[in-house]
């Protein structure tokens, strides 16, 4: 039987790293990317489905076979145009995945959420991802793995200027951010790609959540 695995979000900063990582990882025999562009990589393992989002429902035969579900789904409300845009993207999409994965069969589902999750926060980006972790958390999967990261470093293809000066000021202060500190400190996208895979391959059961501190050491177990 091979060890598949399905990356939601590949072409975002934390997608594109776990692919990576899990073409890199010899657990892994088949790695599906449901994009809706080309990712412009070759590799033997690599499997790229074109998918419409919106039409994610109607590809329940994607998900079989497969064991772990890494969602690393999100945008902004600035690039997605409208608070209803921007809860699709990070909640409908999600959700939709994580119930065709538990129709499925599938064993785990590893989501990228954000570290002031809450759904009963006031701010309306956290009170989202708040919504979403606890909507997955009750579908019913075997295991549901909830990473909270606090500010996410790299490169990405569209430049957030706010989250680069932030980027940019948080680095410049990272010895600050120790002891209690930890789970504020900025955080590199490989990093987090990793634990989500280091956490993937221990394959413990229910639901957790991992702040930003545990991510970070986590991520750096290679």
């Amino acid at each position: 039987m091979e060890f598949q695995a399905i990356v939601l979000g590949a072409t975002g900063l934390v997608g594109g790293f776990v692919v990576n990582e899990l073409l890199n990882r010899a657990e892994y025999d088949v790695v599906k990317v449901l994009v809706r562009r080309p990712l412009g990589i070759q590799h033997p393992k690599l499997k790229e489905i074109i998918i419409d989002w919106d039409k994610l429902e109607q590809h329940q035969d994607l998900f079989e076979d497969v064991l772990d579900v890494f969602c690393c789904l999100g945008t902004t409300i600035k690039k997605a145009g409208s608070q209803e845009k921007f809860r699709e993207v990070d909640f409908n999409y999600p959700l939709v995945a994580a119930q065709l994965a538990h129709a499925a069969g599938v064993r785990q589902f590893l989501l990228v959420s954000a570290m002031g999750a809450d759904p009963m926060s006031k701010l309306f980006y956290n009170r989202i991802k708040g919504e979403v972790e606890d909507a997955i958390s009750k579908v019913g999967l075997p295991a549901v793995h909830l990473f909270r990261p606090s500010l996410i470093l790299g490169e990405r293809d569209n430049k957030r200027m706010a989250e680069a000066i932030s980027a940019k000021l948080m680095t410049s202060l990272d010895f600050l951010f120790h002891g209690k500190a930890a789970k504020y400190r900025a955080i590199p996208a490989e990093v987090v790609a990793r634990a989500m895979v280091n956490i993937a391959l221990t394959g413990p059961t229910g639901v957790h959540i991992y702040p930003n501190d545990v991510i970070y050491a986590v991520g750096l177990v290679q």
